[in-house]
């Protein structure tokens, strides 16, 4: 048993999660070692509560999300009545292939979405119980990264198991002037100049217990405010498909402009997906201090120090901007003079220029003081 599964097994149980005594979390594990998998019941057990285990393949997954309406609605329903009966949930997702999905047509994701992932996660795991979602670090990761494989087992370890309760008294002041703000202007890099309004809309900073890695603040724009054009720099996969240089143009909040380097009709088809895809359900600051790099796997990229993303697609109750979907795309851009520096504005005060948070109160999230 590597040491460092029982001390991330640990954090999720008892940080993430705050599993109780009497609880029952289901652990949905995707192509990782059994090990961890066993770290993680033990590690349930010994706070007093009860694990349920579903070993995935993403292979497998993969073929069951182009099964026909019938398979896919009872799937999806009998997953639903466990995780109704679930007071936590804990997916960890590997792959030995980020590219697995593409083998399913747009129309057979789009199925898969609406009678198995909406239901199950979007509506019932998302929104009524305790849940944390992380990677797990495989060859194929390692190989986005541009990394061997054991150096990015230690750089995953290291950004996962960060001090989230020194992040977490940090951003307390970053979130209490996202709820004060009502216009938020960004600029840079290049032709990005968009502005919108998060005045009356909720606020939640993530610092460990949704996701690991972690280290963001989220909220989402009124659905009609955002006007300008957002120029993404980092590269993103959605359903298994690469896209890069997305840029979107906006006019009172719907995206009337898409465009990327390769295939900008995909792009536009995912948009198409209903008409809830063209708008924007989540706006966030990422300051994660040793993520720097984009690396294809957005539970890491929508962290980056120095990064925001903007979310065409569904927005989170604890958010609510009434904008539905079925999808939730994070869409990455940096912003720190490495990658073209840029602004952030509340209100008409900079609060962040190329990646460094400029007022007094939010240099805690800066990653000199996070422990870069």
């Amino acid at each position: 048993m590597d040491p460092r599964y029982t001390k991330l097994a640990d954090l999720l149980v008892r940080h993430s999660t705050k599993l109780q005594k009497g609880e029952h979390v289901l652990i949905e594990s995707f192509d990782i070692p059994v090990e961890m998998t066993i770290a993680l019941v033990r590690a349930a057990r010994d706070v007093g509560a009860n694990a349920h285990v579903a070993e995935r393949s993403g292979r497998v997954m993969a073929e069951l999300y182009r099964n026909g309406e019938d398979a896919l609605k009872t799937f999806g329903e009998y997953d639903l009545e466990r995780m109704k009966r679930m007071h936590a949930y804990i997916g960890l997702r590997g792959g030995h292939n980020v590219s697995e999905q593409t083998i399913c047509t747009g129309e057979e994701m789009k199925r898969a979405a609406r009678l198995y992932q909406k239901p199950v996660h979007f509506e019932q795991r998302v929104n009524r119980t305790k849940w944390c979602v992380l990677r797990w670090p495989t060859p194929s990761m390692a190989q986005l990264a541009g990394k061997a494989t054991e150096v990015f087992e230690d750089f995953y370890f290291k950004v996962c198991c960060v001090d989230y309760a020194k992040m977490d008294a940090a951003c307390a002041p970053l979130a209490e002037r996202m709820r004060r703000t009502d216009v938020v202007r960004i600029q840079g890099p290049g032709e990005t100049d968009l502005s919108f309004s998060i005045k009356g809309v909720g606020v939640v900073p993530c610092c460990g217990d949704k996701n690991i890695p972690d280290g963001e603040c989220f909220t989402a724009p009124v659905r009609d405010s955002v006007n300008g054009v957002l120029h993404y720099n980092t590269p993103t996969v959605y359903n298994g498909q690469s896209f890069e240089n997305i840029r979107f143009v906006f006019k009172n909040g719907k995206i009337v402009e898409a465009s990327c380097q390769g295939d900008s009709a995909k792009l536009n088809e995912i948009l198409d997906t209903d008409e809830g895809a063209r708008y924007i359900g989540e706006f966030a600051i990422g300051f994660n201090p040793h993520i720097t790099h984009a690396m294809k796997d957005i539970l890491f990229d929508e962290k980056i120090a120095g990064s925001f993303h903007f979310t065409p697609g569904r927005c989170y109750e604890e958010t609510e901007n009434h904008n539905r979907s079925e999808i939730h795309w994070d869409l990455v851009c940096i912003q720190r003079a490495d990658h073209g520096g840029g602004t952030i504005s509340f209100d008409g005060e900079v609060i962040r220029k190329d990646g460094i948070f400029v007022p007094t109160e939010l240099q805690g999230l800066n990653p000199d003081r996070l422990g870069a």
